[in-house]
């Protein structure tokens, strides 16, 4: 039997640096769709919904061909707001794919879905290796660095620079794609955030304090995500300006 995952993409409107940037469609189609497209590249999932708690997201989305789900606006994370759409879904594999993330590798997405239907983990995430020359990433408060043991489980995630004393070339970052079995996410969505999560602003660490096993997945590719209009500015020149309306044909 091919494994296989349904795909959620959560998105929300609002964004402290960068409001309605979903909708942004200087390179002629809003990002979420640039998000959908890469998804829909991505050979093991099936199916690929859009969830959001905004009618202006949920009727773009629908107008360029793509399931959308409406959610509460309440939730407290992207996780929060995909455990939702699980919970009507029968799918026992879940991928959480970020809303922000236009460049996604499809193939690392295919790795997820493979680790997490041929291991024990409740939870599989993407890490990457930093370059020796990634120094400014390895200080960077807005990188999130992790530690992992010898079977490739996170051991923990942080903002701060670790292990304490690493090199960049001794770091691993991480990639914010999330797979889950859907019981551990449910579970992980019923549970309070923990004092960790709240200190460091990182959902995955209410994963590891309800003593989740998290597989991570290294990768060669770099996805950038979007949040800031900097950010944003760097990728349409990577992608080009074009001229078609947002939700049109690309």
């Amino acid at each position: 039997m091919i494994a296989t995952a349904a795909a959620i993409i959560p998105v929300r409107y609002a964004s402290t640096r960068l409001p309605g940037k979903p909708l942004l469609a200087e390179t002629g189609q809003p990002l979420i769709r640039h998000v959908w497209e890469r998804v829909r590249q991505a050979r093991r999932l099936d199916p690929i919904i859009v969830a959001t708690d905004d009618e202006r997201i949920a009727q773009a989305a629908a107008a360029f061909g793509a399931r959308v789900e409406l959610t509460a606006a309440t939730h407290p994370s992207g996780s929060d707001r995909v455990a939702e759409v699980a919970g009507r879904l029968s799918d026992e594999l879940i991928l959480n794919v970020q809303g922000d993330e236009p460049e996604v590798d499809p193939d690392d997405l295919d790795r997820l879905v493979l680790r997490l239907a041929g291991s024990g983990d409740e939870l599989v995430t993407l890490a990457r290796r930093l370059a020796p020359g990634d120094a400014a990433d390895l200080a960077d408060p807005n990188v999130v660095k992790l530690v992992v043991d010898g079977q490739d489980h996170a051991l923990y995630f942080s903002r701060c620079p670790i292990p304490h004393g690493a090199r960049a070339q001794d770091a691993l970052v991480h990639q914010g794609i999330y797979g889950w079995r859907r019981e551990a996410l449910l579970r992980f969505a019923a549970a309070p955030p923990t004092a960790l999560e709240r200190t460091e602003r990182l959902e995955q660490l209410r994963a590891l304090g309800l003593g989740m096993q998290v597989g991570v997945v290294l990768t060669t590719h770099r996805s950038l995500g979007i949040d800031t209009p900097e950010d944003y500015a760097r990728f349409v020149l990577r992608h080009g300006s074009r001229t078609s309306v947002p939700g049109g044909a690309s």
